[in-house]
Protein backbone atom coordinates (compact mmCIF):
# COMPACT_ATOMS: atom_id res chain seq x y z
CA UNK A 1 0.00 0.00 0.00
CA UNK A 2 2.84 2.40 0.85
CA UNK A 3 4.34 1.85 -2.60
CA UNK A 4 1.02 2.69 -4.22
CA UNK A 5 0.69 5.84 -2.13
CA UNK A 6 4.19 7.01 -3.02
CA UNK A 7 3.52 6.38 -6.70
CA UNK A 8 0.31 8.35 -6.34
CA UNK A 9 2.35 11.17 -4.76
CA UNK A 10 4.43 11.30 -7.92
CA UNK A 11 1.31 11.56 -10.06
CA UNK A 12 0.03 14.47 -8.02
CA UNK A 13 3.31 16.38 -8.19
CA UNK A 14 3.60 15.85 -11.93
CA UNK A 15 0.09 16.97 -12.74
CA UNK A 16 -0.16 20.06 -14.88
CA UNK A 17 -3.68 21.08 -13.90
CA UNK A 18 -3.98 23.81 -11.28
CA UNK A 19 -7.55 22.95 -10.37
CA UNK A 20 -8.16 19.22 -10.56
CA UNK A 21 -6.82 15.96 -11.90
CA UNK A 22 -8.43 13.11 -13.82
CA UNK A 23 -7.56 9.86 -12.04
CA UNK A 24 -8.20 6.27 -13.13
CA UNK A 25 -8.39 3.39 -10.67
CA UNK A 26 -7.35 -0.11 -11.78
CA UNK A 27 -7.29 -3.49 -10.05
CA UNK A 28 -5.07 -6.27 -11.42
CA UNK A 29 -5.59 -10.04 -11.26
CA UNK A 30 -3.96 -10.17 -7.82
CA UNK A 31 -6.28 -7.54 -6.42
CA UNK A 32 -3.61 -4.82 -6.33
CA UNK A 33 -5.11 -1.37 -6.76
CA UNK A 34 -3.24 1.34 -8.68
CA UNK A 35 -4.01 4.90 -9.75
CA UNK A 36 -2.94 6.70 -12.92
CA UNK A 37 -3.77 9.79 -14.95
CA UNK A 38 -4.68 7.54 -17.93
CA UNK A 39 -6.48 4.16 -18.26
CA UNK A 40 -3.94 1.35 -17.81
CA UNK A 41 -6.29 -1.58 -18.55
CA UNK A 42 -9.78 -2.45 -19.70
CA UNK A 43 -11.03 -2.46 -16.12
CA UNK A 44 -9.74 1.05 -15.40
CA UNK A 45 -12.49 3.22 -13.95
CA UNK A 46 -12.66 6.95 -13.58
CA UNK A 47 -12.06 7.81 -9.92
CA UNK A 48 -14.23 10.78 -8.96
CA UNK A 49 -13.00 12.88 -6.06
CA UNK A 50 -15.58 15.00 -4.30
CA UNK A 51 -13.82 17.66 -2.26
CA UNK A 52 -16.82 17.85 0.06
CA UNK A 53 -15.53 18.73 3.51
CA UNK A 54 -18.99 19.46 4.85
CA UNK A 55 -19.84 19.21 8.52
CA UNK A 56 -23.56 19.00 9.19
CA UNK A 57 -24.30 21.46 11.97
CA UNK A 58 -28.03 21.91 11.36
CA UNK A 59 -28.95 20.31 14.68
CA UNK A 60 -26.43 22.39 16.61
CA UNK A 61 -26.89 25.83 15.01
CA UNK A 62 -30.56 26.68 14.64
CA UNK A 63 -32.85 29.61 13.94
CA UNK A 64 -35.67 29.60 16.51
CA UNK A 65 -38.79 31.77 16.21
CA UNK A 66 -40.92 32.19 19.34
CA UNK A 67 -44.44 33.50 18.69
CA UNK A 68 -46.60 35.11 21.39
CA UNK A 69 -49.39 37.71 21.27
CA UNK A 70 -48.56 38.89 17.76
CA UNK A 71 -44.83 39.22 18.52
CA UNK A 72 -42.25 37.01 16.82
CA UNK A 73 -38.90 36.84 18.62
CA UNK A 74 -36.10 35.49 16.41
CA UNK A 75 -33.24 33.72 18.17
CA UNK A 76 -30.14 31.83 17.09
CA UNK A 77 -29.25 28.84 19.23
CA UNK A 78 -25.64 27.64 19.16
CA UNK A 79 -25.07 24.29 20.86
CA UNK A 80 -21.47 23.93 19.65
CA UNK A 81 -18.37 24.25 21.81
CA UNK A 82 -17.21 27.07 19.54
CA UNK A 83 -18.59 30.45 18.46
CA UNK A 84 -20.41 30.75 15.15
CA UNK A 85 -20.76 33.74 12.87
CA UNK A 86 -24.29 34.21 11.56
CA UNK A 87 -26.01 36.34 8.93
CA UNK A 88 -29.73 37.04 9.10
CA UNK A 89 -32.03 39.04 6.82
CA UNK A 90 -35.75 39.16 6.06
CA UNK A 91 -37.55 39.18 2.72
CA UNK A 92 -41.21 39.51 1.79
CA UNK A 93 -42.08 41.38 5.00
CA UNK A 94 -45.79 42.20 5.31
CA UNK A 95 -47.83 43.45 8.25
CA UNK A 96 -44.73 43.54 10.44
CA UNK A 97 -42.63 46.20 12.10
CA UNK A 98 -39.24 45.68 13.69
CA UNK A 99 -37.69 43.75 10.80
CA UNK A 100 -34.17 45.11 10.31
CA UNK A 101 -33.70 47.05 7.10
CA UNK A 102 -30.24 45.63 6.57
CA UNK A 103 -28.56 42.27 7.01
CA UNK A 104 -27.60 41.37 10.58
CA UNK A 105 -24.18 39.87 11.14
CA UNK A 106 -23.29 38.64 14.60
CA UNK A 107 -21.06 36.16 16.41
CA UNK A 108 -23.00 33.82 18.68
CA UNK A 109 -20.92 32.57 21.63
CA UNK A 110 -20.54 28.87 22.27
CA UNK A 111 -23.43 27.08 23.99
CA UNK A 112 -25.71 30.11 23.95
CA UNK A 113 -28.94 31.55 22.55
CA UNK A 114 -29.11 35.15 21.31
CA UNK A 115 -32.14 37.14 20.14
CA UNK A 116 -31.36 38.96 16.91
CA UNK A 117 -34.73 40.45 15.98
CA UNK A 118 -38.28 40.99 17.21
CA UNK A 119 -41.17 41.54 14.81
CA UNK A 120 -44.60 42.86 15.75
CA UNK A 121 -47.85 42.79 13.80
CA UNK A 122 -48.98 46.18 12.50
CA UNK A 123 -52.54 44.89 12.35
CA UNK A 124 -53.24 42.55 15.25
CA UNK A 125 -56.05 40.88 13.32
CA UNK A 126 -53.82 39.74 10.49
CA UNK A 127 -50.86 37.35 10.46
CA UNK A 128 -47.26 38.47 10.03
CA UNK A 129 -45.58 37.50 6.77
CA UNK A 130 -41.81 37.29 6.21
CA UNK A 131 -39.13 34.93 4.97
CA UNK A 132 -35.98 34.74 7.11
CA UNK A 133 -32.70 34.12 5.26
CA UNK A 134 -30.12 32.54 7.54
CA UNK A 135 -26.46 31.65 7.00
CA UNK A 136 -23.75 30.66 9.45
CA UNK A 137 -20.13 29.61 9.63
CA UNK A 138 -18.14 27.95 12.37
CA UNK A 139 -15.73 30.24 14.21
CA UNK A 140 -15.18 33.91 15.01
CA UNK A 141 -13.48 35.89 12.20
CA UNK A 142 -12.25 38.66 14.52
CA UNK A 143 -8.83 38.76 16.09
CA UNK A 144 -5.35 38.08 14.72
CA UNK A 145 -3.94 34.63 14.12
CA UNK A 146 -1.08 33.88 16.52
CA UNK A 147 2.12 32.55 14.95
CA UNK A 148 2.61 28.88 15.79
CA UNK A 149 4.83 26.07 14.56
CA UNK A 150 3.04 22.73 14.69
CA UNK A 151 4.56 19.56 16.14
CA UNK A 152 3.94 16.48 14.01
CA UNK A 153 0.37 15.28 14.69
CA UNK A 154 1.28 11.58 14.79
CA UNK A 155 3.55 9.12 16.58
CA UNK A 156 5.87 6.86 14.65
CA UNK A 157 7.33 7.08 11.20
CA UNK A 158 9.17 8.42 9.39
CA UNK A 159 6.37 8.83 6.86
CA UNK A 160 6.15 10.54 3.52
CA UNK A 161 3.79 13.00 1.91
CA UNK A 162 1.24 11.71 -0.57
CA UNK A 163 -0.14 15.17 -1.43
CA UNK A 164 1.00 18.60 -0.30
CA UNK A 165 -0.23 22.17 -0.28
CA UNK A 166 -1.92 23.24 -3.53
CA UNK A 167 -1.96 19.60 -4.61
CA UNK A 168 -3.88 19.27 -7.91
CA UNK A 169 -5.72 16.11 -6.89
CA UNK A 170 -7.84 17.62 -4.11
CA UNK A 171 -5.97 20.41 -2.29
CA UNK A 172 -7.18 23.24 -4.50
CA UNK A 173 -10.37 24.51 -2.82
CA UNK A 174 -10.51 27.24 -0.16
CA UNK A 175 -11.01 24.77 2.70
CA UNK A 176 -8.08 22.53 1.81
CA UNK A 177 -5.54 24.52 -0.18
CA UNK A 178 -2.79 24.22 2.46
CA UNK A 179 -3.70 20.74 3.71
CA UNK A 180 -1.22 17.87 3.67
CA UNK A 181 -1.76 14.15 3.26
CA UNK A 182 0.73 11.87 5.00
CA UNK A 183 0.77 8.23 3.91
CA UNK A 184 0.96 6.04 7.00
CA UNK A 185 -0.20 2.57 8.06
CA UNK A 186 -3.77 2.32 9.30
CA UNK A 187 -3.78 2.41 13.09
CA UNK A 188 -0.98 4.98 13.51
CA UNK A 189 -1.60 7.06 16.69
CA UNK A 190 -2.85 10.56 15.84
CA UNK A 191 -2.19 13.24 18.47
CA UNK A 192 -3.11 16.87 19.01
CA UNK A 193 -0.62 19.26 17.43
CA UNK A 194 -1.89 22.22 19.46
CA UNK A 195 -3.85 22.92 22.65
CA UNK A 196 -7.55 23.50 22.17
CA UNK A 197 -11.14 22.34 22.59
CA UNK A 198 -12.67 19.51 20.58
CA UNK A 199 -15.53 21.04 18.58
CA UNK A 200 -16.72 18.25 16.32
CA UNK A 201 -16.02 14.55 15.79
CA UNK A 202 -17.17 11.74 13.54
CA UNK A 203 -16.38 8.16 14.52
CA UNK A 204 -18.87 5.83 12.81
CA UNK A 205 -18.00 5.85 9.12
CA UNK A 206 -16.73 2.74 7.34
CA UNK A 207 -14.84 2.90 4.06
CA UNK A 208 -15.90 5.64 1.66
CA UNK A 209 -19.25 6.04 3.38
CA UNK A 210 -21.34 9.14 2.77
CA UNK A 211 -18.91 11.84 3.99
CA UNK A 212 -15.80 12.67 1.98
CA UNK A 213 -13.96 13.57 5.20
CA UNK A 214 -14.44 10.11 6.70
CA UNK A 215 -14.04 10.06 10.46
CA UNK A 216 -12.44 13.22 11.83
CA UNK A 217 -11.64 15.40 14.85
CA UNK A 218 -11.85 19.22 14.77
CA UNK A 219 -10.02 21.17 17.49
CA UNK A 220 -10.54 24.90 18.14
CA UNK A 221 -7.35 26.71 19.18
CA UNK A 222 -7.24 29.72 21.49
CA UNK A 223 -6.59 32.18 18.63
CA UNK A 224 -9.69 31.05 16.70
CA UNK A 225 -7.90 28.78 14.23
CA UNK A 226 -8.88 25.11 14.01
CA UNK A 227 -6.88 21.98 13.34
CA UNK A 228 -8.74 19.20 11.55
CA UNK A 229 -7.58 15.57 11.42
CA UNK A 230 -9.39 13.51 8.74
CA UNK A 231 -9.84 9.97 7.35
CA UNK A 232 -9.50 8.37 10.80
CA UNK A 233 -10.15 4.73 11.61
CA UNK A 234 -13.72 3.81 12.50
CA UNK A 235 -14.30 3.62 16.26
CA UNK A 236 -10.84 4.97 17.12
CA UNK A 237 -11.73 8.56 18.08
CA UNK A 238 -11.07 8.77 21.83
CA UNK A 239 -12.04 12.40 22.57
CA UNK A 240 -15.47 13.98 22.97
CA UNK A 241 -16.92 17.30 21.90
CA UNK A 242 -16.21 19.95 24.53
CA UNK A 243 -13.09 18.20 25.81
CA UNK A 244 -9.92 20.26 26.33
CA UNK A 245 -6.82 18.68 24.78
CA UNK A 246 -3.12 19.47 25.11
CA UNK A 247 -0.29 19.05 22.63
CA UNK A 248 0.39 15.33 22.38
CA UNK A 249 -3.05 14.24 23.61
CA UNK A 250 -4.30 11.10 21.90
CA UNK A 251 -7.11 11.84 19.43
CA UNK A 252 -7.61 8.72 17.31
CA UNK A 253 -5.88 6.27 14.95
CA UNK A 254 -5.18 6.93 11.30
CA UNK A 255 -7.43 5.19 8.81
CA UNK A 256 -8.66 4.99 5.25
CA UNK A 257 -12.22 6.36 5.49
CA UNK A 258 -14.08 8.84 3.32
CA UNK A 259 -12.71 9.97 -0.02
CA UNK A 260 -9.33 8.36 0.51
CA UNK A 261 -7.12 6.54 -1.99
CA UNK A 262 -5.20 4.72 0.76
CA UNK A 263 -4.32 4.87 4.46
CA UNK A 264 -3.22 8.38 5.36
CA UNK A 265 -3.79 11.39 7.60
CA UNK A 266 -5.18 14.58 6.09
CA UNK A 267 -4.23 17.51 8.35
CA UNK A 268 -5.41 21.05 7.72
CA UNK A 269 -5.53 24.30 9.69
CA UNK A 270 -8.54 26.53 9.06
CA UNK A 271 -10.14 29.71 10.29
CA UNK A 272 -13.28 31.71 9.58
CA UNK A 273 -12.39 34.72 7.45
CA UNK A 274 -15.97 35.99 7.15
CA UNK A 275 -18.87 33.56 6.84
CA UNK A 276 -16.59 30.87 5.53
CA UNK A 277 -13.80 28.55 6.62
CA UNK A 278 -10.55 28.63 4.65
CA UNK A 279 -7.31 26.74 5.07
CA UNK A 280 -4.33 28.83 6.12
CA UNK A 281 -0.58 28.24 5.71
CA UNK A 282 1.33 26.63 8.58
CA UNK A 283 4.75 25.21 9.37
CA UNK A 284 5.99 22.26 11.39
CA UNK A 285 8.37 22.88 14.29
CA UNK A 286 10.94 20.38 13.03
CA UNK A 287 12.32 19.24 9.68
CA UNK A 288 10.44 16.34 8.13
CA UNK A 289 12.28 14.21 5.62
CA UNK A 290 10.99 14.56 2.04
CA UNK A 291 8.25 17.02 3.00
CA UNK A 292 7.89 20.44 1.37
CA UNK A 293 7.49 23.75 3.17
CA UNK A 294 3.70 23.83 3.25
CA UNK A 295 3.49 27.43 4.44
CA UNK A 296 5.09 28.50 1.15
CA UNK A 297 3.03 26.08 -0.92
CA UNK A 298 6.08 24.41 -2.43
CA UNK A 299 5.82 20.93 -3.89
Amino acid sequence: MFTRMLLFCGLCVAAASATAMTIYKSTDANGVVSYSDFPTSKNSKLFIFRDGMVEHLERQVRLIIMKKNGVHSVYVRNDLYAPVEVELSFAGVKNASGAPGRTIRSVIPLRSSVRLAQLKANNAGRPLAYVPKFKYSLGDPSGPTVGYRYPLPWRGGPFRISQGANGPYSHFGPKGRYAIDIAMPEGTPIIAARDGVVVKTENRQSGRGTDASGNFVRVLHDDGTMGVYLHLKKGSVCVREGQRVKVGSALALSGNTGNSTGPHLHFVVQRNTGLGLVSIPYQFNQPVSALPNFALGKQ
